[in-house]
């Protein structure tokens, strides 16, 4: 193990993946907020590892393979349970959704394999994948739309607690955050579909054993 910063961050969002994965099943608000608090963190360190590591000069092998293991390992560990909890609790039901619909998560979930699958195969032939303006986007809104959620759970359970749903301020918050889940959700299944789709049309050759322009921009994490 190479004991650089970044590589510090990347461990650790690898350990707080089941955290936050077992934290909303928990009752109460108390522990869906500590998951939300850890989520966003996670999120944070995921934007700034690899910015760090190229800016002192230490990439490393080891960053390269866990960064995206993370990445996938979050994306699962917080996906999961919005699944099972939307589905299993009706008072935690995402707005105009209802629960997450299963084919929603296998392609968010899918489609983070499919490009694994795609480098691997990319990175063989001599080609580098960089990442992409769209694929940047979708990682934004989809963190957005799980941290969101996690939220939307301990929202609930305060609502709730405190009695917050009698007032109008409660009820503004419940269409507003409510909206914010349900319009993020259509937004990252909009943009996951959208760059994987630019990503087989950019490195179309690959599929037909031609090698594309190394180094080209393609889609992103």
């Amino acid at each position: 193990m190479v004991w650089t910063i970044a590589n510090i961050l990347t461990v650790a969002r690898i350990a707080l993946a089941p955290v936050i994965a077992l934290l909303p099943f928990i009752s109460g608000w108390v522990p869906k907020l500590i998951a939300f608090v850890v989520f966003v963190a996670a999120a944070i360190s995921d934007i700034y590892d690899g910015r760090l590591a190229r800016s002192r000069g230490e990439t490393t092998d080891l960053g390269k393979m866990l960064d995206p293991l993370a990445d996938k390992l979050l994306l699962i560990a917080t996906l999961i349970p919005i699944y099972v909890i939307t589905r299993k609790m009706a008072q935690y039901e995402i707005p105009w959704w209802g629960s997450l619909p299963a084919w929603v998560a296998i392609l968010l979930i899918g489609r983070e394999v499919a490009m694994t699958v795609f480098r691997h195969v990319a990175k063989k032939r001599g080609v580098v994948i960089a990442a992409g303006g769209a694929g940047k986007v979708k990682t934004i809104v989809q963190d957005i739309f799980i941290g969101a959620t996690i939220a939307w759970f301990a929202w609930q359970d305060m609502r709730a607690s405190f009695g917050w749903e009698r007032g109008w301020m409660g009820s503004f918050w419940e269409r507003f955050h409510g909206t914010v889940v349900a319009t993020t959700l259509a937004v990252a299944i909009l943009l996951t579909a959208y760059s994987l789709a630019v990503y087989i049309y950019r490195y179309r050759a690959l599929f037909r054993g031609t090698p594309a322009a190394h180094g080209a921009s393609g889609d992103g994490s």
